[in-house]
């Protein structure tokens, strides 16, 4: 008998572009070329400029501010100019939008009235929102605050519950720009150790600088040493965008936010059972009845107020529930409210307590899931996948990503804001980086500058980044910056002194990040404020974008 011959890998460890995205860029670069001579800028095939668009984060401000860039782009005959579109966090939102619509650059002005009328109208309804949380809960074998995030928050500003894959996206003759969405490994932002840049295309997920990759059907399933040993469901768009998209605010307001969200849903929950559409009332009650307590003691501490009293109701509650046969590890105690950390602390093991015992005593549906979500809030738990390196052995991946079995990935703006990285592998050969800038720092400039700071440690050609002083509490419109055998990269501040006049403090917190959904009047105007960025310059970008060109080096 012959031996067997060895599984090839499925995981691909190389600094090449995958095979599918060398022909796109391959055919989308003739129809740049084509864009160009109508545009009257003269060029041969191999000179092509290679440009990226960014979108960076900022929840729906990005959003918003991002299709009206590109409603203008359009318009000015330049989105056709462009190679790749790279978004992060609430970009991705945007990006989601239009990627269901096959060749939506050629269409833009009929996408962009759809997706606003979705956005002005009636959000997804509690009883979708509950049956998207109970599939992710039941459909795969990890389950995070993201599907939480997906169906409870994601769905109140996307107004839908897109189901599509990102693979279904997508069409290899589409006339778009090639779309990656981006996030970060937690761990290794965590530990300084590793690649933390990570990107979702429609062919491959993977670590951008270290060059590992799987195909993106593939990512979440369960690998060993390179081989899919259990496979999971592709994620779907809804999941994507909670995934990219879930920093809006610092921890504590998150925290508010959700146990808010979960005590909505809890008096709708009950409410229901007291109109009889759930049967009789039972113990099942009692036990929702402890959990909205939960909620409210966690509130309770949040908000700075003393929650003893409830401290006491669930002690007593949980006591009856389960017939004295569970008590509280975690002993009862005055919290000291302005010691922050020794609250929470007491709150998380308090927490995760309650969540045991009843665990114990009570397994019913809906209240696992409801106890699975309280102590995933406790230990923090985002974005977490199985890692599609474990226990491979290959020398060109940091060894900490080969070794955990599992990974957590987040919002890319926890890191940089801006999805420069994705586009700088050197594969991707970019010419010209045209970054929109959505985000609410104080300083405009921040991911700019944090961009050039972190390639110099990384040895990765990026321009040098100088700003005039009084241009940080007033910045222009556009702003270029080059360097030696580095890509030129165009900085676009979305408020400025040019569509803001003195007005921009004003405008930020009008259009601050987090927020309830905007207006159909705020989702106009801030069209408006972003396209202007666009059409103010596009005789700039042309010319930023005829010094670009130039025979590309493979």
């Amino acid at each position: 008998m012959s031996a067997s011959k060895p599984q090839e890998s499925e995981v691909r460890i190389k600094h090449s572009l995958n095979e599918n995205e060398e022909e796109f860029v391959a055919k989308r670069r003739k129809s740049v070329l084509a864009r160009l001579q109508k545009l009257q800028i003269h060029c041969s095939e191999t000179e092509v400029p290679n440009v990226a668009l960014l979108g960076s984060g900022g929840g729906q401000r990005a959003m918003v501010g991002l299709l009206g860039s590109l409603v203008q782009l359009q318009k000015t005959g330049l989105l056709d100019c462009v190679l790749y579109l790279s978004g992060i966090s609430g970009s991705t939102w945007c990006m989601a939008s239009l990627y269901q619509e096959s060749d939506w650059s050629t269409k833009l002005e009929t996408v962009k009235d759809k997706i606003i009328q979705r956005l002005s109208g009636p959000g997804v309804s509690w009883t979708d929102a509950y049956a998207k949380l109970k599939k992710y809960y039941y459909e795969k074998d990890i389950f995070s605050l993201t599907d939480v995030w997906a169906a409870m928050f994601v769905t109140d500003y996307v107004k839908e519950i897109d189901e599509h894959t990102l693979t279904d996206h997508w069409d290899q003759q589409s006339k778009d720009p090639f779309p990656i969405y981006t996030v970060i490994d937690k761990h290794c932002k965590q530990r300084k150790d590793g690649d933390p840049w990570f990107e979702i295309t429609p062919h491959e997920a993977g670590y951008s600088l270290t060059g590992a990759f799987v195909e993106t059907s593939s990512f979440g399933s369960k690998f060993e040493n390179g081989r899919k040993i259990k496979n999971q469901p592709e994620m779907d768009m809804l999941y994507l965008q909670a995934l990219c998209g879930s920093v809006l605010a610092d921890r504590v307001e998150i925290l508010k936010f959700l146990w808010e969200r979960i005590k909505e849903f809890f008096h709708h929950f009950l409410l229901k059972r007291e109109t009889g559409m759930f049967g009789e009332i039972s113990k099942e009650d009692e036990c929702y009845q402890l959990l909205m307590d939960l909620v409210d003691m966690n509130l309770s501490v949040l908000n700075d107020k003393d929650p003893s009293d409830l401290d006491e109701s669930i002690r007593t509650k949980l006591n009856e529930l389960t017939g004295g046969e569970h008590h509280l590890v975690f002993p009862k105690k005055k919290l000291n409210l302005t010691d922050k950390e020794a609250a929470k602390q007491y709150m998380k093991q308090f927490t995760e307590d309650v969540c045991n015992d009843l665990s114990h005593c009570f397994s019913f549906w809906p209240f696992d899931i409801w106890t699975r979500i309280f102590i995933c809030m406790d230990l923090w738990i985002w974005g977490r996948n199985y890692d599609f390196l474990h226990n491979m052995k290959d020398e060109a991946v940091p060894s900490t990503l080969l070794e955990s079995e599992m990974r957590d990935y987040e919002d890319g703006g926890l890191l940089l804001n801006s999805p420069y990285f994705s586009v700088l592998r050197k594969e991707r050969n970019i010419d010209l980086i045209i970054s929109l800038d959505f985000s609410d720092d104080a300083d405009p400039f921040t991911t700019v500058k944090e961009a050039a700071e972190m390639c110099k440690e990384l040895n990765i050609p990026f321009p040098e980044v100088n700003i005039p002083s009084e241009d940080v509490k007033k910045p222009k419109d556009f702003y270029v910056f080059k360097g030696q055998n580095a890509p030129t990269v165009i900085h676009i501040p979305l408020f400025n002194v040019v569509n803001c006049g003195d007005d921009i403090e004003a405008y930020h917190k009008k259009y601050h990040t987090f927020q309830r959904p905007y207006s159909a009047e705020m989702i106009t105007d801030l069209m408006k404020f972003a396209g202007k960025n666009i059409t103010n310059n596009k005789d700039n970008l042309l010319e930023q974008i005829r010094l670009a060109i130039g025979p590309k080096i493979h």
